[in-house]
């Protein structure tokens, strides 16, 4: 009998250690690798970091990039081996340019985030998905840094309902909230 499916939600904020923690938690063997960043060839910083992701990844774990594609949501509806997604942040930040939505309503992209929980639900194999925990700061001085954080923290709730496990990773150490 199959081991069953298990959906852990890994937050944490900006160098928390929630990725490598992420990482951690994938089982040995086959991995699909899920990276939702686009690469910008104008900023060497950010390439940088995208650079240090793979190189700490295994070498045997397969990469997807879901901005490439046919799309997160599209990704984790098709059969696969266990799944590590990294991260939601970057894919919301795609999804909400891909939408112009940054000055649009609240709620513009909303579809789009029914879609991957829906997608996220119904997952059949393991599935580890990283996002930012914005809700700890300051309220953004920015209209698109509100959006941002509103769109994240109401996105980051509706996966923890449907994951089996939560956890927060803060100054390196992994937390299980749920």
């Amino acid at each position: 009998m199959p081991a069953p499916a298990l959906r852990i939600l890994v937050l944490g904020g900006t160098r928390s250690g929630k990725s490598g923690h992420a990482e951690a938690l994938m089982p040995g063997g086959d991995v699909r690798y899920v990276a939702t960043a686009r690469i910008d060839p104008a900023d060497g910083d950010w390439n940088a970091r995208i650079d240090e992701h793979r190189r700490r990844r295994p070498a045997h774990w397969s990469t997807v990039e879901s901005a490439a594609g046919p799309g997160l949501a599209a990704i984790l509806r098709s059969d696969g081996p266990p799944t590590l997604v990294d991260d939601l942040g970057t894919w919301l930040t795609a999804e909400l340019d891909d939408a112009d939505g940054w000055d649009a309503p609240r709620g513009t992209i909303g579809p789009r985030c029914d879609d991957l929980v829906d997608a996220v639900a119904g997952y059949r194999s393991t599935l580890v998905l990283v996002s930012p925990e914005v809700g700890l700061g300051v309220i953004p001085e920015t209209r698109s840094g509100r959006l941002f954080r509103d769109e994240i923290g109401a996105l980051n709730g509706r996966l923890a309902q449907v994951c089996d496990e939560v956890h927060l990773a803060v100054a390196g150490l992994p937390l299980r909230l749920k």
